[in-house]
């Protein structure tokens, strides 16, 4: 029997409640995963037609399958859950675009090893949100929740718009320069992005060996860890209490002089709020052998995205925008033996960034320039994501603040590869920190 006192107040919607909230009352039977997702999906129905984040909703599979999980045993700690999926992955039955003309129709008959994972455990796949083309720059319709003219970043765009939204409690994506870090900044939600190589990408259309990593979103660093948990297949990355105050690296990177006041004043409310309680505040610089990551990011990315993106440069050219056969033709001019040079550079950079960890547990850095620009100005520059993604490091973008348009503002924070539970832990102990001072 269902206890009344545990379920949500009638003036709280249950399109609303974090993830975490959603499954410990979906693990108590305390509310249905039908109700969760005809919620859901009734918000998608009154906002989507402006936010425009999903390409796809399968409404009737969903809500089939949330009889199914409400009739049977506890499925796993995504029980009920919707989820969007980023229209980069395959999911079985439902069209994917990869944000292209040229896949339009293509419905694959499998899921993602990530999608799978995620169903496995119990969650519902309530649609495909929207990508930029090929996870490249040129933007789908999607728009910023908080102001439809600005843009809701990219390539994730609509899997960050639909967790800001309400539509959908989590949401996969995908970062190979700032895709999902940017957008999660852009639209005030946390971003996790992986240690690169711990999230299967099979089933992602790749663009980049180098650099693809699977990623998620929530509305708080416990919805992202229960998620995460899940791709990594680590349930320690669900303790996110108790791991005390750590050693806080401030490290404004290379690209500083790019951030803009927004940032700047976000910059100093964080360092004035966790100076009273961090274990210590410790400014790293980075180091002559990390300060032209930027650039070499850049071009392992064009060399890549040149070689994975052939079939449709050479069977499709008219159907690619002007931006990304720029960004093929820059790709196809680089040679075998630069590339080999680059990687090479690539996997000593990654041994270097282990010195920056030396005096800190994590680091604090710029996640994005400001707030979410125009849309007509494209998706926004991901220059403070670049060097992070080339290195491998795991990160979690934490929103806090807010800019001079009233834009969501907010830093990332930056942990050691493979030490992602550790990372996320720390994230916990920042954000309730720079939660408290936004509210204060």
């Amino acid at each position: 029997m269902r206890k009344s006192s545990s379920r949500p107040s009638r003036s709280t919607l249950l399109n609303e409640l974090s993830a975490c909230q959603a499954a410990n009352l979906l693990a108590r039977r305390d509310i249905s995963a039908v109700e969760l997702v005809k919620s859901c999906l009734e918000r998608v129905a009154g906002r989507d037609e402006r936010v425009q984040a999903f390409t796809y909703i399968d409404a009737d599979r969903a809500i089939e399958q949330a009889k199914s999980l409400d009739e049977g045993p506890i499925r796993g700690v995504l029980h009920g859950l919707p989820i969007g999926v980023k229209d980069l992955f395959d999911a079985a039955g439902c069209p994917a675009s990869y944000g292209s003309s040229i896949y339009e129709g293509h419905r694959p008959m499998s899921d993602a090893v990530s999608v799978s994972m995620c169903r496995t455990a119990g969650a519902l796949v309530l649609g495909k949100t929207v990508t930029t083309e090929f996870a490249y720059f040129s933007p789908g319709p999607t728009r910023n929740p908080h102001q439809l003219e600005r843009t809701p970043g990219g390539s994730s765009s609509g899997s960050a718009a639909a967790v800001a939204d309400f539509m959908v409690p989590l949401a996969l994506g995908t970062q190979t320069a700032g895709s999902i870090i940017r957008p999660a900044a852009f639209c005030g939600v946390v971003g996790y992005k992986p240690s690169i190589g711990l999230v299967s990408r099979a089933g992602v259309k790749g663009i980049s060996e180098t650099l693809d990593t699977v990623g998620c979103f929530g509305r708080s660093v416990a919805d992202v860890a229960l998620l995460g948990s899940v791709l990594l297949g680590d349930t320690r990355l669900t303790a996110t209490q108790g791991l005390g105050a750590p050693c806080i690296g401030l490290c404004r990177t290379s690209e500083w002089t790019l951030a803009d006041a927004d940032t700047q004043r976000a910059w100093a409310q964080a360092c004035s709020s966790l100076s009273a309680d961090a274990q210590a505040l410790v400014d790293v610089h980075v180091p002559a052998s990390l300060a032209d990551l930027v650039l070499l990011q850049k071009a392992v990315m064009a060399f890549e995205m040149s070689r994975a993106l052939h079939y449709e440069r050479a069977s499709r050219p008219e159907k690619l925008s002007r931006r990304l056969s720029l960004l093929l033709d820059e790709g196809q001019g680089i040679s075998l033996e630069t590339h080999i040079g680059d990687l090479q550079r690539t996997a000593a950079a990654r041994r270097d960034a282990q010195d920056l960890f030396k005096t800190c547990d994590v680091l604090l850095a710029p996640s994005a320039i400001g707030e979410a620009p125009p849309a007509k100005d494209g998706t926004g520059d991901p220059v403070f994501c670049r060097a992070w993604t080339l290195l491998g490091l795991p990160c979690v973008h934490l929103p806090f603040s807010s800019g001079r348009d009233g834009l969501p503002v907010g830093l990332q924070l930056v942990g050691q590869w493979g030490q992602d539970h550790l990372l996320l832990a720390h994230a916990q102990w920042v954000f309730e920190r720079l939660e408290c001072s936004s509210v204060a």
